[in-house]
């Protein structure tokens, strides 16, 4: 199974294609960002993070999209931000096929390292080791959206 996990943002939109052949296994593909002009107008922002991930999604051909849930507790105009993206991805995702999965920070930290508190530290460590990388994904967004691919790939045989 081909897994493109997402950590969504507006500015910078983190993506992870991993294959998954089997329980316990899972390899890198491709990761990266997607980056979005701070002083552009919303929308057109909005249309680059569909432009872009909509090319991604031709390029790998994934038979899934695991896309981090948010969860804000501060900032609304960042939460307000975010969730337009999110509704991007999301729509791209439908518009080309894809199985859309949809996990907590909570769920995708306790797939990774069974303690649902773990710290960025841990979970960037885990991810590295998961994929057998000689390094840890920079930047963060990029590694917090393999950690949404790999949380599919392992909680996707118990559903």
């Amino acid at each position: 199974m081909r897994i493109l996990g997402i950590d969504p943002g507006t500015g910078i939109l983190g993506f992870g294609v991993i294959d998954a052949p089997g329980p316990g296994k899972a390899h890198l593909v491709d990761a990266g960002v997607i980056r979005t002009p701070v002083k552009q107008e919303d929308s057109l922002r909005l249309m680059t993070i569909y432009d872009e991930l909509t090319e991604i999604i031709e390029e790998f051909k994934p038979d899934t999209m695991s896309v981090e849930k948010l969860f804000f507790a501060q900032n609304v105009t960042t939460a307000m931000s975010v969730s337009q993206a999110r509704g991007v991805v999301l729509l791209a995702g439908v518009k080309n096929g894809l199985e859309l999965f949809e996990y907590t920070p909570l769920q995708i930290k306790q797939a990774l390292t069974g303690y649902g508190r773990a710290d960025k530290k841990q979970m960037q460590e885990m991810v590295r080791v998961i994929l057998a990388l000689k390094d840890v994904p920079k930047p963060d967004d990029c590694a917090d959206a393999l950690a949404a691919a790999i949380c599919h790939g392992m909680t996707a045989r118990f559903a």
